[in-house]
């Protein structure tokens, strides 16, 4: 059920927004396709699922597309004896915005999102595979990152923009956010379900911020500023933005620059 529901979604929300690729002018750039997974060290079944993100992040596999993948930390782990270093009550809070629309009874993970339009049990390779060849069919917005600088104190520094929602669209107005996420991160788990264990994880998020909004017949361009933690390596750093419909529907475009 949850495999058919997973391409159902992507599918039918996607077609009902933008149009197919192979209905808009062909593009030699990659299609960005945004893969959050939302996961935790405290749990015993998370493992596989980052040891996937990561998979998907370094051999990018799908053919004309430019996986942007997230790691997305959730804090309701963090009673059962390990307390997730990466972890925030604001991921928690962003996957039950998602569950509310997905029909979901309950938050669980580990819980891939692709595109805000398909949800799945985020260690099934096989089905991520199938929701990504679909996800990757459908138009998406121009969204570019430049002038990344990291100042002092600790601030990092960008410009964003993006082209303005298309007339095919059915959207007339989106959220533009901004991610800043580590390129790698691990941990030597001491205790809790994974007790014993060292893990791994890609695109760790530090922080998610909503910087704007796009509007039908308007292009997006905004300098950004974002605080960083005084622990962050600042050596270890990649910017993810992207444009979501309101409501933590359909990513419509994203794009990713990593920290030089």
């Amino acid at each position: 059920m949850r495999r058919l529901s997973a391409l159902l979604m992507v599918a039918l929300f996607a077609a009902w927004v933008f149009p197919a690729a192979s209905d808009v002018p062909s593009s030699d750039r990659p299609s960005p396709v945004l893969v959050e997974l939302f996961t935790s060290e405290g749990c015993s079944d998370c493992p596989p699922a980052d040891a996937l993100l990561q998979q998907l992040d370094r051999s990018q596999p799908v053919a004309g597309a430019q996986l942007i993948v997230l790691s997305e930390h959730v804090d309701y782990w963090n009673h059962i004896g390990w307390t997730d270093p990466y972890s925030s009550r604001f991921f928690s809070d962003r996957q039950s915005s998602y569950s509310e629309r997905f029909g979901l009874k309950s938050v669980y993970t580990p819980e891939m999102v692709v595109d805000g339009t398909a949800e799945f049990v985020g260690n099934n390779g096989t089905l991520a595979g199938q929701v990504l060849q679909t996800a990757v069919t459908y138009q998406k917005i121009p969204v570019r990152i430049s002038g990344i600088s990291l100042n002092t104190p600790r601030t990092l520094q960008a410009h964003v923009e993006a082209d303005a929602l298309p007339d095919a669209s059915k959207v007339r107005k989106a959220d533009v956010y901004l991610a800043v996420a580590l390129n790698h991160a691990e941990s030597q788990v001491l205790r809790g379900e994974n007790g014993g264990r060292r893990l791994t994880h890609v695109g760790v998020v530090q922080s998610l911020t909503k910087i704007g909004s796009l509007e039908m017949g308007k292009s997006f361009a905004q300098d950004v500023r974002v605080k960083l933690d005084s622990k962050t390596d600042l050596t270890n750093l990649r910017v993810i933005a992207f444009i979501q419909q309101a409501g933590q529907r359909q990513v419509l475009g994203a794009a990713l620059e990593r920290v030089k």
